[in-house]
C-alpha cells in the first residue's frame, strides 16, 4: 500500500473524528441537563462505509481525544499498515496513527488549533 493509500485512509479517519468532535460538543451541552452517563459515537476507522456505534462516557472520549494522532474504533477495523493499538476493550479498540496517516491527522487535529 503507497503513501496515496494511506492518505486517503488517514482522510477518512479523520472525517469520522470531525464527526465525533460534534457529537461530543452537544453531548457536553446535553449532558448538564439530562445528566446522561454514556454517549453513541461513530467509529472512527478507514472504511467509508462504516457505520458502527461505540459507546463511551465524555471523560472517555476526551481521555482518548487528548492525543491528535488516537482514534476510537469498533472492534476488528485496525488497518495495522497505518496504525497499531494502544488499548483494547471487548466494546472498542484504541489506535494510534504512525507514518504518512500521523503526520496527517496531527495536522488536521481540531484540538491542536
Amino acid at each position: 500500500m503507497g503513501v496515496i493509500e494511506h492518505e486517503r485512509l488517514a482522510r477518512n479517519e479523520a472525517l469520522f473524528r470531525e464527526v465525533n468532535e460534534r457529537i461530543n460538543g452537544i453531548a457536553a451541552e446535553f449532558s448538564r441537563f439530562a445528566g446522561a452517563e454514556e454517549y453513541e459515537y461513530v467509529c472512527e476507522c478507514s472504511d467509508p462505509d462504516c457505520v458502527d456505534r461505540i459507546t463511551l462516557t465524555l471523560e472517555e472520549y476526551d481521555r482518548i481525544r487528548a492525543d491528535g494522532t488516537r482514534f476510537v474504533l469498533a472492534p476488528g477495523h485496525v488497518r495495522h499498515e497505518i496504525e497499531h493499538v494502544v488499548e483494547e476493550t471487548a466494546e472498542h479498540v484504541v489506535v494510534e496513527k504512525h507514518g504518512v496517516a500521523g503526520e496527517i491527522v496531527a495536522d488536521s487535529d481540531p484540538r491542536a488549533a
